[in-house]
């Protein structure tokens, strides 16, 4: 037996005898001592893990004692920079071998391998970092929310512009009452992430520094392609190991309007857009989702319309900007009392101009939103991305990724039942199986 199944062993006895005893896990104050130093592992080195990384490792509490990465050359580098710290191929021996010896872990890999590896974290009592979208499937997300609360661990989903100052400052501005109750939304993306071409009909050679078995991971594992057609980024394309535009980009630009207006699960949603094709995601997607009135629109409910690609609000909502052009990506808020034009990321405007010209938004400032988790674990503060608020955003946008799959039908959702109450071919993309020996207990 390779070292490597021994390792897979190791872990998976550990956490099938974890997951049995979820009740009688030791208890702890998860807080850790101001006065300690945080030992922090990350999952990814390069590309967003990096960003992360090197964001999470200027804080001066932070100690980065390992990572794990599956591209050889990748790990070469961090170690680098990081010489005190080691690397793995195999984040699960990471676990197994790091585990007794770090605080806090950060999971920037492809969205496919987030909750595999956070649940796996957070069931050791660690505090997690986790990119968006935080998981692949909405049934993750609810599983790692809950988990998360029910351990008192400290979280962060990495939207970092949540903390901008221009996406506070349209939060506060919307909750002040600016432009009254609002009645509707437009929100949009100019990214492609999908692909309308089949999959190429071969194998490439493989990079001798990639472990492509460790990449694919708890997907189903596909013969490798070259040309970056999967890693290291149009894996986003992908239905296996991404989740198109909008869950790319659906958790940075909804969060403004999801926060401002406190809005919860949608009652439905229904896709007029293209379906996915084949192993690929869509583009030009268009999806209406009907959410329940909040305290900050009408009643009784609000409809919030997604677009990506080359789709855009249509012209009777683009000219509520009386003349100016819409930004690559953005959200429109239509209230009672005037319209908020939300950039991606740039300073909130109100329309009518001549309406809104001597009223200022309250100006909140940014915060370092990695260094607001690394404080929220060492007892100072708390993190304003948690996976009680993210958890409940990222299962919104990944919704509408299952409504793509069936153009122009309006589904129910049952959020307490996780299930659509009119489709069970939806409520069957959920949740899905992981690959056999990458399972993960409680999920």
């Amino acid at each position: 037996m390779n070292s490597h199944s021994q390792t897979r062993r190791r872990f998976l006895q550990r956490a099938l005898v974890t997951g049995i005893a979820f009740p009688f896990v030791a208890r702890r104050s998860w807080a850790i001592s101001p006065n300690e130093r945080i030992r922090h592992v990350s999952f990814g080195a390069g590309g967003m893990a990096g960003a992360d990384l090197g964001s999470i490792a200027g804080h001066p509490s932070v100690d980065v004692i390992a990572a794990a990465e599956i591209d050889s050359n990748t790990a070469a580098s961090f170690q680098k920079k990081f010489p005190k710290a080691k690397a793995y191929a195999d984040w699960r021996e990471l676990l197994d071998k790091e585990g007794k010896h770090f605080d806090t872990a950060n999971v920037s890999t492809p969205d496919h391998m987030h909750a595999p590896i956070a649940m796996s974290a957070m069931q050791l009592g660690k505090h997690v970092y986790v990119q968006k979208p935080l998981t692949h499937e909405v049934f993750e997300s609810r599983r790692l929310r809950e988990f998360a609360k029910e351990r008192g661990l400290v979280t962060q989903m990495g939207i970092q512009v949540h903390s901008d100052g221009a996406y506070r400052t349209a939060v506060a501005g919307v909750q002040s009452g600016a432009i009254g109750k609002v009645k509707s939304v437009h929100t949009w993306s100019n990214k492609k992430w999908g692909d309308t071409t089949p999959r190429p009909d071969r194998e490439d050679p493989l990079p001798t520094q990639i472990n492509w078995d460790h990449w694919c991971g708890a997907a189903t594992k596909v013969p490798y392609l070259g040309g970056g057609y999967y890693h290291p980024g149009n894996w986003r394309k992908r239905l296996a190991f991404g989740t198109g535009t909008f869950g790319d980009m659906g958790c940075h630009i909804y969060d403004p309007v999801y926060k401002a207006l406190a809005l919860t699960a949608p009652l439905s949603l229904r896709s007029e857009g293209p379906a996915p094709r084949g192993h690929n995601w869509a583009i030009n997607a268009r999806i209406k989702y009907v959410f329940p009135a909040t305290a900050f629109t009408v009643a009784p409910t609000v409809e919030v319309t997604w677009y990506d690609g080359d789709e855009k609000p249509p012209q009777e909502i683009a000219a509520l900007l009386g003349g100016d052009a819409l930004p690559g990506q953005g959200s429109i808020l239509i209230g009672t009392e005037g319209v908020m034009l939300i950039p991606h990321v740039s300073a909130p405007q109100l329309y009518p101009k001549k309406k809104f010209v001597e009223v200022k938004l309250p100006a909140v400032p940014s915060a370092n939103h990695w260094h607001q988790f690394i404080d929220a674990c060492r007892g100072k503060g708390e993190t304003s991305a948690g996976f009680d608020y993210s958890g409940l955003l990222t299962e919104a946008v990944l919704l509408g990724g299952i409504a793509t799959h069936f153009p122009n039908q309006t589904l129910e959702w049952n959020a307490a039942k996780l299930t659509f109450a009119n489709s069970k071919d939806a409520t069957a993309l959920v949740r899905r199986e992981y690959r056999k020996g990458w399972e993960v207990a409680g999920l």
